[in-house]
């Protein structure tokens, strides 16, 4: 039997009637609250702020397991597209391709807000919330309803100028840089910087492979190199329309940003802009105010990732960063720059965790007070990128890393200095400019390029690692440059690995063109073993593959391949006296070229958070006796992965989420420490079942 309890509370001038409803449901019992009735008799007004109201569940319990039988699956499911379906399908190493996050509101609580007096803005299901203009004298109602589990105001970010756009006019264009197929005016040294006209060349362009953009706003329709663009959705967040270009109550300056940086990935015009990935498809979310007082707002950037996530878009990219607020918001601390703190930094690794490669810029703080990497550049997975000059040094404006739990940041960089891109408000006009926000845009498309590459798609988490493996100082990081400068080419031929029925497939490309087929051959071991396997091998246009023996899942498996040009040079890759490593059953490979620290670096674990598997890195200086050990936050050792004398230079482990009795973790924080001597080093990671 429902229980229905009447209140009638006095709030200022106003009147709320509502009731409690005891309701029973699956796996226990929650208390919903409907208001039905509102009566008003102030004749006062108070100005309207915007707050994100925070419930306490979805009717579900959040560690209980969904049932594929449930409503609350159905209606997850029910609002992810097709394509983004199949992309969780290739990211996912279970088959529980939807979690709690994905289920939507409950909208009777939605109904509740509004009926309270709230404008609803955005529901984010990620989050269990929603933003919502509501007059100020009233928050202190909606904290009292008892399916709201916190308020807080949406910050108002302090958008700075990022670049000075410089205008070229057609009469400029004396001259053009060309490829043997295109033709990319004043466009190519960005992109050649990073090899992507290399790629071009092999007839690689991003097709099929689909972007989603945040940004200001997106003029694309009238310019040349963007009007034939293939934008198959577009949606303004901050109006709630689906119209992105300017509109009556932007600045006019709106829509200039975003369509600069489209036109760097998506531009085509022959002889004057050429973009990274000139024949993908895009997805352009507009998710920043830029009014008089500039400022654009995390709820809009958080509902474009899961609007975009519904679609099944394969990258997402953001010129966007966020760390200082309008006067009384509250402005984030570099502390809050520990990869879980801020809502778009969640929303980004939300979106990684479904699949998505998620890059955005690495922000423009370089040469100011605050110096270090923005929100969301300091998420986990996210791909952060820095800018350089067209030399490869690094721009002094480039937010440095290393976030605040002391990961590395950026993770890579491209040129973002004097990037060429076309005008807003303009049929046929171009111009230069500088800032991360070029650098991103470039990331994005040299990660499309490679996921067209390939007959199957490669998932986000072998991107990234490829992404890092062949920027060009990977094997000795900093925190200005990361990894390195990022290129296309490297990154197209370096190896990758696919599973079908537990059989692993390795799959190259050779970056010599003269190459003669017949010769290539890949030999492979396991790491305890000391010689060879040959493997026989294919080859489908320039694409090799070969199919490995199988071997038990957790076995460290190094391989290299050799072969000879058209001259009948011989060529051994990765060079001699180093192979690539992989642990079987999983697809990160790495190559072991190795560097030597001053002193002993423990890496951050990847993936994190991580399901099965994780891999466990440190730097050594010298060789030493070290332990490796996992605890849990009761500090409880859960694990001795490696007791023994470390080797110098990269020292690679793997945690497969079970304890010393061979028993799986529970999901949860868990640390994972170094010891040398009487020195210790520890970080933490996230296992989640």
């Amino acid at each position: 039997m429902n229980l229905k309890v009447y209140f009638l509370q006095f709030v200022g001038v106003e009147f709320y009637i509502y009731y409690i409803e005891k309701i029973k449901i699956e796996n226990g019992i929650f208390m919903r609250l409907l208001i039905i009735l509102i009566i008003t008799f102030s004749c006062y007004t108070f100005p309207q702020e915007k707050y994100i109201v925070y419930f306490k569940d979805k009717g579900i319990n959040k560690n209980s397991i969904l049932s594929k039988s449930s409503s609350y699956y159905a209606k997850a499911i029910n609002n992810l597209s097709q394509k983004s379906i199949e992309r969780r399908e290739r990211s996912f190493i279970s088959d529980d391709i939807v979690t709690y996050e994905d289920i939507p509101v409950i909208e009777e609580y939605v109904e509740s807000i509004e009926n309270a007096g709230g404008k609803i803005h955005h529901r984010l299901k990620w989050f269990n919330a929603v933003s919502v203009y509501i007059n100020s004298d009233r928050i202190n109602f909606i904290k009292t309803l008892p399916f709201v589990e916190k308020v807080e105001p949406v910050k108002k970010y302090i958008r700075k100028t990022e670049f000075n756009f410089i205008e070229v006019s057609n009469s400029d264009f004396n001259k053009s840089s060309f490829t043997n197929t295109l033709d990319y005016g004043f466009s190519f040294t960005q992109l050649d910087l990073s090899d992507i006209p290399a790629v071009h060349t092999r007839g690689i362009a991003g097709t099929n492979i689909l972007i989603g953009l945040l940004d200001t706003g997106f003029d694309w329709q009238q310019h040349e190199a963007l009007s034939n663009s293939k934008v198959i959705a577009e949606y303004d967040f901050v109006f709630n329309d689906n119209i992105t270009r300017n509109e009556a109550n932007d600045a006019s300056s709106q829509h200039n940003h975003g369509t600069y940086v489209f036109s760097i990935v998506g531009g085509y015009s022959s002889g004057k802009l050429i973009g990274a990935a000139y024949d993908a498809s895009f997805v352009l979310a507009k998710t920043e105010f830029v009014p008089t007082e500039t400022h654009a707002e995390e709820d809009n950037y958080a509902r474009a990732l899961e609007w975009m996530d519904s679609i099944g878009v394969d990258i997402t990219s953001s010129s966007l960063g966020y760390n200082e607020f309008d006067a009384g918001e509250g402005s984030y601390t570099y502390s809050d720059m520990n990869g879980n703190t801020t809502i778009v930094t969640k929303a980004a690794e939300l979106a990684f965790q479904r699949g998505i490669i998620v890059i955005t810029s690495a922000g423009n703080e370089g040469n100011g007070s605050w110096r270090y990497i923005t929100a969301p550049a300091d998420g986990f997975n996210t791909i952060s990128v820095g800018a350089v000059n067209s030399q490869n040094q690094i721009a002094t404006f480039s937010s440095r890393g290393p976030t605040y739990d002391n990961r590395i940041k950026p993770e890579i960089v491209t040129q973002g200095v004097s990037v060429y891109g076309a005008t807003a408000s303009s049929t046929n006009e171009y111009g230069y400019a500088s800032g991360t926000s070029s650098a991103a845009p470039i990331a994005a498309g040299i990660s499309a390029l490679l996921l067209s590459s390939y007959p199957i798609k490669i998932d986000n988490e072998q991107v990234r690692n490829i992404l890092i493996e062949t920027a060009d100082q990977s094997s000795s990081p900093d925190n200005n440059k990361g990894y390195g400068l990022s290129s296309a080419l490297r990154a197209l031929t370096f190896p990758v690995i696919s599973y079908s029925n537990n059989i692993a497939t390795l799959m190259k490309r050779f970056q010599k063109t003269n190459i003669i087929n017949s010769s290539v051959e890949v030999f492979a071991k396991k790491s305890s073993q000391d010689l060879y396997t040959e493997l026989s091998s294919q080859t489908v246009s320039d694409l090799f593959s070969s199919q490995l023996p199988t071997f038990q899942n957790g076995e460290v498996i190094s391989f290299y391949f050799s072969y000879k040009d058209s001259n009948g040079v011989e060529y051994r890759e990765p060079v001699s006296n180093h192979d690539y490593n992989f642990i079987y059953g999983t697809k990160k490979i790495s190559a072991t070229l190795s560097y030597t620290p001053v002193n002993f670096v423990l890496e951050q674990n990847y993936p994190n958070p991580f399901k099965i598997y994780t891999s466990l890195v440190f730097y050594s200086p010298s060789v030493e006796n070290v332990e490796l050990i996992v605890f849990n936050v009761i500090g409880e050792k859960i694990k001795t992965i490696y007791t023994g004398q470390s080797i110098i230079g990269k020292n690679e482990f793997i945690w497969n989420g079970k304890n010393d009795k061979g028993i799986e973790a529970a999901s949860g924080v868990y640390y994972y420490m170094l010891c040398v001597n009487n020195d210790f080093y520890a970080k933490k990671m996230i296992l989640v079942r």
